[in-house]
């Protein structure tokens, strides 16, 4: 199978089986967005969901974040993972936003990563989660689960996986792509124990065939 036939296999089955896919994560603008997506790094969307309920009542907006002290943020953040460092970034970002931009997130890539606390993978996630750029953020998820399935060939770094997956997946398709790998990734092809047993991609995926033919060559 050439891999332009597999990524055409794997855009069929997600816009059949999956064609709204979307982050899990709660928001309602992008100040919440950024917020959930800086919490959720290590950290799954189910508790990054349930430190957000408290934290947007008692900062609903940026005003009120840049203005926070760091030990009242990391008393409402303290069950998710590094909330000393995310506590600093979450206010920095908010000052920064505040004091650079306006008050007003922005959508490019480049300018999000300016902000405490983002990477290129935050970064994407913006982009293409709330202004619906063809951006492509590389989790761990995003990374193991095109390398399993052979979208990705020699990948080394998160970077290397977002170009290839870029060339090759329709602009229309890319910030759906993310969501589909993630969600995969999440609930079918784990990283210690992929179900195979349960997966609908074995018939198209790298990892699958490899592991079939050990089995029947064993």
């Amino acid at each position: 199978m050439t891999k332009k036939e597999r990524y055409h296999n794997f855009i069929e089955h997600f816009v059949k089986n999956l064609p709204d896919a979307n982050t899990e994560l709660e928001y309602t603008d992008p100040y919440e967005l950024l917020v959930a997506v800086i919490l959720s790094a290590q950290c799954t969307d189910k508790r990054v969901n349930m430190i957000t309920q408290d934290f947007y009542k008692v900062f609903p907006s940026i005003d009120f974040l840049a203005v926070a002290k760091t030990d009242e943020v990391f008393e409402l953040i303290k069950s998710c993972s590094y909330p000393n460092n995310k506590a600093k970034h979450l206010i920095g970002m908010a000052r920064k936003l505040k004091h650079d931009f306006n008050g007003i997130v922005p959508s490019d890539v480049d300018e999000l990563q300016e902000l405490p606390g983002v990477g290129r993978k935050t970064a994407n996630v913006i982009a293409s989660v709330y202004f619906s750029k063809p951006a492509m953020a590389v989790d761990t998820h995003v990374f193991r689960v095109s390398k399993r399935i052979g979208l990705t060939t020699n990948s080394k770094t998160p970077l290397d996986t977002e170009k290839q997956l870029v060339k090759h997946i329709p602009e229309e398709y890319i910030s759906k792509a993310h969501h589909w790998l993630i969600l995969h990734g999440r609930y079918i092809c784990q990283a210690r124990k992929p179900k195979c047993s349960e997966c609908q991609l074995k018939a198209f995926c790298k990892f699958f065939q490899h592991q079939y033919r050990n089995v029947n060559n064993s």
